[in-house]
């Protein structure tokens, strides 16, 4: 099956065929980095992740290009209400940004380009689209003509007729018409500026996206992702000013996740309805925030809820679960060589189904669904004791890679899968190899206390014929 990838230009689903063979660059709108975090930022860069990550799988080279907004009137503000520098309070996010990127295991993007960065490449495009009679200076900013753009709305549906309704003119502004939107903001006292042919100013939201994107990847590009509430105006404006200047298509697929709700509302730090990120973080694993994300299909809007997550825990645990005891089957003696003709089946079938379900618009919830029947329908082939499979060797090993293949694609384990004791540190396992001794000797009482220091630091054990098994204590 071909990868089938949602077009939003034509409403429908169609194959993926990359503007150059072979390779793909994709855009990804990154964080105006005013605050923290929330959760529904994190969804957005999941989603791009598992786009890229599945891109790479089928053997594309990617090229993958995540910005940050680091000047804005709200970053300005709050560092003029802190009385500091507007770049301590974008580093500042930006830190908090990676720091949770690591923990929801996303993949560094290739390039992290900031607006400040490309300020001459800004004025540079600005020029451009004024020379052509896209572009005209209104007191101290410069607008973009809206009209002029005949194509203005092919993305978002909207109609400019349409939009005319309720648009009006801010005080300050000098624009020749209401729906016209700004591309250089002239300076105000107390803000950052930079020299420009229009005065000192810095740029407008909206035009540092399509330069930073065409500057890296092309006047195409086959892939520019982002949150559905971006469509309009961001994605619209973003297609009106990169298509005026360089009169080609801007992006071929738009890749729109989902928004994520709560009571019905869209997490947003314009309304404070949200959850950071830092503070989800501190009940659940960063692994499971992730599995959480990836268990709905990302153009998909859903509810946040804490039940939901704990609910993503349970059903992580029983993956976790499930490569632990194929880990150990593999490290147990084997009685004899062979495979297992219905677990040989049944890997085959279950891969098939995964990858139709990430060729299938990257549908992640479904895969991990076909992962789930892997783990039902082994345990009923073996009884519920995957350790049976260590006489099937060849068979386990066909598992286990299959296991890899989809935590590759899927990013669910940080550390490769999980192993036995593989996530228990060396000193619990001191104490683990201490009682196992004092059992030997019979000496009872210091065996229990020894067991008592290993569930307070939060792990388990189980005595077993082959000796103790240790993991986390489920949480």
């Amino acid at each position: 099956m071909s990868l089938q990838v949602y077009n939003r230009y034509k409403g429908r689903k169609e194959e993926f065929q990359p503007v150059r063979e072979g390779k793909v660059g994709i855009y990804f709108c990154g964080m105006t980095v005013q605050d923290k975090p929330h959760m529904g930022h994190m969804l957005a860069f999941v989603a791009g992740d598992l786009i890229r990550r599945y891109l790479k799988f089928r053997g594309y080279d990617v090229k993958y290009v995540q910005n940050f907004t680091d000047v804005d009137d709200k970053i300005i503000s709050k560092a003029n209400d802190e009385g500091v520098d507007f770049t301590v309070v974008a580093q500042r996010n930006i830190d908090e940004y990676f720091r949770f990127a690591g923990e929801l295991n996303i993949l560094p993007a290739d390039i992290y380009p900031r607006a400040t960065e490309h300020i001459d490449d800004i004025i540079a495009l600005i020029s451009k689209l004024e020379e052509n009679g896209y572009a005209y200076k209104g007191g101290s900013d410069v607008y973009y003509r809206v009209r002029k753009f005949s194509s203005y709305g092919k993305l978002s549906g909207r109609v400019i007729d349409d939009l005319q309704s309720g648009t009006r003119t801010e005080v300050g502004e000098e624009k020749d018409d209401p729906l016209d939107f700004t591309l250089w903001k002239g300076a105000k006292e107390g803000e950052p500026a930079w020299d420009s042919p229009w005065g000192p100013g810095r740029p407008g939201w909206h035009i540092e996206c399509s330069v930073m994107s065409m500057k890296y990847l092309g006047e195409t590009l086959d892939m520019h992702g982002g949150g559905m509430d971006l469509v309009f105006p961001h994605h619209e404006n973003e297609i009106a000013q990169s298509e005026a200047a360089t009169g080609k298509e801007y992006v071929k697929y738009w890749m729109h996740n989902g928004l994520l709700n709560l009571s019905g509302e869209k997490m947003s730090k314009s309304t404070g309805h949200f959850f950071l990120i830092e503070d989800i973080r501190k009940e659940f694993s960063g692994e499971v925030v992730r599995f959480y994300f990836l268990s709905t299909h990302f153009r998909s809007n859903s509810e946040f809820g804490r039940e939901r997550l704990a609910e993503a825990a349970a059903g992580f645990e029983r993956i976790r679960e499930f490569c632990v005891r194929l880990d150990e089957a593999r490290g147990a003696d084997a009685d004899e060589e062979g495979r297992d003709e219905k677990i040989d089946g049944l890997a085959r079938q279950v891969r098939e189904d995964f990858l139709a379900s990430m060729d299938d618009d990257f549908n992640s919830a479904e895969a991990i669904g076909h992962i789930f029947r892997l783990i039902r329908e082994a345990n009923t082939i073996t009884g519920g004791d995957p350790a049976r499979l260590a006489k099937s060797p060849a068979s386990l090993d066909t598992l286990l890679g299959d296991l890899e293949t989809y935590d590759s694609i899927l990013g669910l384990f940080a550390g490769g899968l999980p192993k036995t004791g593989g996530d228990v540190p060396e000193d619990i396992m001191q104490i683990v190899r201490e009682r196992e001794e004092a059992r030997e000797s019979k000496d009872w009482a210091r065996a229990d206390e020894l067991r008592g220091s290993v569930l307070e630091a939060g792990f388990t054990i189980e005595d077993r014929p082959g000796g103790p098994r240790v993991s986390r204590a489920k949480s």
